[in-house]
Order: structure tokens, then C-alpha cells, then sequence
């Protein structure tokens, strides 16, 4: 089993800026990509940004710009630095790790999720 460890969340005034941050731990041979998506009330659940092992990213052209996630590979932990924060922006986000466990399976896992609310 893989554990995904979320914080950062919380309140913020539109313009502000908030880090979440995601440690996964327990049965990992290797990671083959960490990520962040976002379900805001009444919507989708929607990809917010992922970074590969190597470092490639990829972003929602919502968040372009105004987000950064980054990687520590040793610590198996990925955060996400969320600046210029919209109303839009509020929603529960998720952790996601795409792993090759210990038994040499590959699965996804996620995260209980840490909300982030932003106010205008």
C-alpha cells in the first residue's frame, strides 16, 4: 500500500498565495509521476498540474503561470505553489502518485484531498 500525506491547505484572499504540499510513502519501488487535481463544487474533477520523474510538467492553461509544482524525488514529495489565487481557484485538491510498487505493479493512488478556499 502507498500513503499519500496532504497539507497546505486553507483560506486566502484573492491575490494571496498558499503551498500545498504531498509526501507519499509505503510500498514504492519508484514514482513514475506526481500531480494535483481539483474538484470545486458542482464541477468536474479537473487536473491541475503533474511533473514526471524527469521533471516534465504540464499545467491547466487555468493555472498557467500563476501555479508551479515541483518534485523531491529522494523525499517522494511534490508540492504545488499556488500564487495570485482566484475565487475560482476554490476547491478540494487532491494528491496523485502513479507508482511502480514494491511488487512491481504499476497503480495510481490519491490523497484524502486539503481544501483551498479563496475570497474576493
Amino acid at each position: 500500500q502507498v500513503q499519500l500525506v496532504e497539507s497546505g491547505g486553507g483560506l486566502v484572499q484573492a491575490g494571496g498565495s498558499l503551498r500545498l504540499s504531498c509526501a507519499a510513502s509505503g510500498s514504492i519501488f519508484s514514482i513514475i509521476a506526481m500531480g494535483w487535481y481539483r474538484r470545486a463544487p458542482g464541477k468536474q474533477r479537473e487536473l491541475v498540474a503533474s511533473i514526471t520523474s524527469e521533471g516534465s510538467t504540464n499545467y491547466a492553461d487555468s493555472v498557467k503561470g500563476r501555479f508551479t509544482i515541483s518534485r523531491d524525488n529522494a523525499k517522494n514529495t511534490v508540492s504545488l505553489q499556488m500564487n495570485s489565487l482566484k475565487p475560482e481557484d476554490t476547491a478540494l485538491y487532491y494528491c496523485t502518485v502513479n507508482v511502480v510498487t514494491t511488487l512491481h505493479r504499476i497503480d495510481d493512488y490519491w490523497g484524502q484531498g486539503t481544501q483551498v478556499a479563496v475570497s474576493s
